[in-house]
């Protein structure tokens, strides 16, 4: 077997009932996206449909972007944030992060209704949530009104306690030591 190269025979698992999940991935450390868009890569490799909706991101470059671009149409992704509210400088009202979050909102709920989805990610809705651009009400509705084969992931800090009651899976992703905390900045390809 050359490297890189998996092996000839590979046993394909196949549930006996399919069914959608709702994934939340929360916590204070490094790694939720992270997490999320390796849910993606998997996806793809089972030749499904997936669509990312990043809540936050979308005023600073990140790798993923690019990244994802290499996995041949297989992953729709849209940057619909201006940066995090109120961090690192970020020079836009709490008025327009939620115009923009309400509009990611808008289109989470027509990708998710569209029919064309295995996998739906929203990354950073958490925080939309915790930081009131987005309502409760209006995630409570997106999880009800998923189709039954879609898996709905949800990430962010301080996922919100009825979120995680109606979810099927929840990970925590704890900080026990960052860079930063050293005095490290980012770094790309590791933290963007």
């Amino acid at each position: 077997m050359s490297q890189g190269t998996p092996p000839t025979s590979i046993q394909h698992l196949e549930p006996k009932q399919r069914q959608g999940l709702v994934v939340v991935i929360t916590g204070n450390g490094k790694g939720k996206t992270t997490s999320a868009l390796g849910m993606a890569v998997r996806a793809c490799g089972h030749g499904q449909k997936v669509c990312i909706i990043q809540f936050m991101k979308g005023d600073l470059y990140s790798g993923e972007w690019d990244g994802l671009k290499l996995l041949a149409g297989g992953v729709e992704h849209y940057a619909t944030g201006k940066g995090f509210c109120g961090l690192q400088g970020n020079p836009y009202s709490k008025a327009e992060h939620r115009a923009n979050a309400q509009d990611a909102i808008d289109l989470a709920r027509q990708r998710m209704l569209s029919g064309e989805l295995d996998l739906l990610i929203l990354d950073e809705i958490n925080n939309a949530l915790k930081l009131k651009l987005v309502d409760l009400e209006q995630v409570l509705e997106l999880l009800a009104q998923r189709p039954p084969l879609l898996h709905l992931v949800l990430t962010g800090r301080d996922a919100h306690p009825e979120v995680v009651e109606l979810a099927d899976t929840v990970s925590e992703v704890r900080e026990i030591k960052h860079a930063y905390r050293k005095g490290i900045e980012p770094q790309p390809g590791v933290d963007y």
